[in-house]
Order: structure tokens, then C-alpha cells, then sequence
């Protein structure tokens, strides 16, 4: 396993900036105000443009090389039951989307995204390829419900995993995704332990768990929360709750937000990575943009506890970063009319009279 420097929340959020900029923010405005339109007109897009420009410190802000990080692990969890998959999925999806044929392989082509995987803990050694980092930690976490997911050294490795994902590739944009059978479990379990709501309002059917199953996967969880009462703070519940692919995006949200890249979130097991991280560095939230509510119940909750208002609500609940391409395009739209759009002046139209 590769070293790298040990990882320190307290450094990490100091070097993760305010982004509030009074001067360039009313800049931005006036900027969008002056376009060929009525004002406010493109609603949220606006917004979406003002928030790239703030994090890119210009009025003109240009999308580059994004890159879709897909993490993947596996979870000793799901030996109890909590998926309607075997375990084996995780790596036979992996697979999938590094030979082009799953949803976010399609969608990443589509929109000419760079796509890579990111092995942090799937139980089957991968062969090696081209858009595969190997970055195992280890073959999948421990059973939650009986003993911590990981150890705090394993934790700390997933997260510097998820580090050298992001320094590994070029452009100014990620996009997050991920893959694990169980992982919904651990992303409400998460949830449940840093919102304390109640773990009922966090679980949802994950990969299609329903009825007699569904009541068996909340029993579950409610053991392993009541199990791991001491983790209560975001390392401690990572470690305890969390899986080696959510602890390789808390290190991957962190160190692109360090480096002023936007961050595309997906849905619910993406969200609660990013959780994670606003609780150690809160203005990471000022690099995020949400691109869809989940179908998975727990996802407005999450939504909620991040105060955050996402681009899209499509029912999807597949993950694997579909949510995040799929709001792509809206992205470089937002770009475009910030950067292309005429004013007012230079098009030479009338513009808005006063009211």
C-alpha cells in the first residue's frame, strides 16, 4: 500500500477557504443581470453560474477535463442480509464498467467525461486496466453489526486512497460516484449517527429491499448503531459505520475542494460522503453541487442536514454517478451563459427600465 502523508481534518479544513468574495460576487451579478434577459429568468441556472464563477474567481469560468471517480468497496455488512444482491455484484458492476457497458460508462461517453474507477476495498483482487487505480485498502470492510468497519489505520488509507485519486488526474471537475453492495446501509447509518435522526427515517430499500426484509435490514442497523454508541465524531463514525469506498470519497471531496475543483455530488451514499466532510471542513460545500434527489428515502433527510438544493429529481436510485453526468450538461450551460451570452449593451438591446 502505497504512504502517503498521514491525513489531519484539522489542517485539511484551514486549508480549505471561505470562497465569499463581496466584491466578486456583486461582480458576478451585475454580470448576469446585464444579459440579453429578463432578470432572474434563467432561475437556478443563474445560481449555478454564480457558484462556479465564485469558485473559479472569474467571470468568465471554464468547465476542463472533468473526471468521473467511481470508488468501489465491498461491505462485511451485507453478510447480514441488509442488499437484495450477493457481495459478488461489486466486483462483477466494477468489471462492467471498466468493458463500457453500465449506465455510468454510457452517460460519461455521452458527455465526453473521463471515467475511473477507484479500487479502495473490493473483496476480489481486479486485473489491472488502463482506468482502474488500485488502491485497496482492503478485500472489503469488517461486519459493522459485530466489530468496527475499519480499523482507524484503514480509515486513514481509504481516505489518502481517495486523495491520490483526485491528484492523479487533470481538470478542474469531479464528478463522484460509487459502487458497493451494502453501501446504502452505511450511508444511512452515517446519516443516522451524525444527524441523530432516527435510523427508520434514514434507511430506505437500497437495492430493492422491501417488506419482512426491509423490517430485518432496520433491526439490523439499529443493532449496529446501539453497538457503536462512542463513535460520534465524523472520523470515529466513518471508521465504525462507513465503508472503505465512502472513506476513499471523504479524502477524494477533500482534497478537490483543497485544490478548487468543482465537485459534482450523485445521490445518497455520494451525499454522505460529502457529510462526512462539511463536519470536518465545513466550506467544502461551497465546491459542491448536488445533482439529484435520490429515490432512496433517506436522501431528502441527507439533502436537509446539508442544506443543500439539488439540480434534478428523476427517481433514480442506481448511483454509480449516473445523477452527476446526467446534470453535466447543465453545468456547462451555466458556464456558457455567464461566458457567451451577449449583454445588454453589446447586443444592443434595450434593456430592463427601471421599476
Amino acid at each position: 500500500m502505497h504512504s502517503s502523508p498521514s491525513f489531519d481534518p484539522a489542517a485539511c479544513a484551514a486549508a480549505i477557504a471561505d470562497l465569499h468574495d463581496a466584491q466578486l460576487a456583486s461582480q458576478l451579478q451585475a454580470v448576469l443581470d446585464n444579459k440579453t434577459k429578463p432578470l432572474g429568468s434563467l432561475g437556478r441556472l443563474e445560481a449555478l453560474a454564480h457558484q462556479i464563477g465564485m469558485l473559479q474567481g472569474s467571470t468568465t469560468p471554464v468547465l476542463r477535463q472533468p473526471h468521473a471517480l467511481i470508488f468501489a468497496g465491498d461491505h462485511g455488512l451485507a453478510q447480514q442480509g441488509v442488499s437484495a444482491f450477493p457481495q459478488e455484484v461489486t466486483w462483477q458492476m466494477v468489471a462492467n464498467m471498466l468493458s463500457g457497458g453500465a449506465a455510468i460508462s454510457v452517460l460519461t461517453r455521452q458527455h465526453g467525461i473521463a471515467l475511473k474507477l477507484v479500487d479502495c476495498g473490493v473483496a476480489r483482487a481486479l486485473p489491472a486496466h488502463p482506468n482502474l487505480f488500485d488502491y485497496k485498502v482492503a478485500p472489503g470492510t469488517a461486519d459493522a453489526s459485530e466489530q468496527p468497519a475499519m480499523s482507524p489505520e484503514q480509515c486513514q488509507a481509504a481516505i489518502d486512497a481517495g486523495r491520490r485519486a483526485v491528484q492523479a488526474v487533470p481538470g478542474n471537475a469531479i464528478l463522484l460516484g460509487e459502487m458497493g453492495i451494502g453501501n446504502t446501509s452505511s450511508a444511512a447509518l452515517l446519516l443516522a449517527r451524525l444527524s441523530g435522526q432516527p435510523i427508520e427515517a434514514c434507511a430506505g430499500a437500497g437495492s430493492g429491499v422491501h417488506g419482512a426484509a426491509m423490517a430485518h435490514k432496520l433491526s439490523v442497523l439499529q443493532r449496529t448503531l446501539q453497538r457503536h454508541a462512542d463513535a460520534q465524531s465524523p472520523m470515529q463514525a466513518l471508521s465504525a459505520l462507513g465503508g472503505l469506498e465512502i472513506a476513499g470519497m471523504v479524502g477524494a471531496v477533500l482534497q478537490a475542494a483543497q485544490e478548487q475543483r468543482l465537485i459534482v455530488v450523485d445521490g445518497f451514499v455520494t451525499s454522505a460522503a460529502v457529510l462526512v466532510a462539511t463536519r470536518m471542513a465545513p466550506h467544502v460545500l461551497q465546491r459542491c453541487v448536488f445533482s439529484h434527489r435520490s429515490h432512496e428515502q433517506g436522501h431528502r433527510l441527507m439533502l436537509q442536514e446539508l442544506g443543500a438544493t439539488p439540480l434534478l429529481q428523476l427517481d433514480m436510485r442506481l448511483g454509480e454517478g449516473s445523477g452527476a453526468a446526467l446534470a453535466w450538461p447543465l453545468l456547462e450551460s451555466a458556464c456558457r451563459i455567464l461566458r457567451d451570452m451577449a449583454s445588454f449593451d453589446s447586443a444592443q438591446v434595450s434593456g430592463q427600465l427601471p421599476g
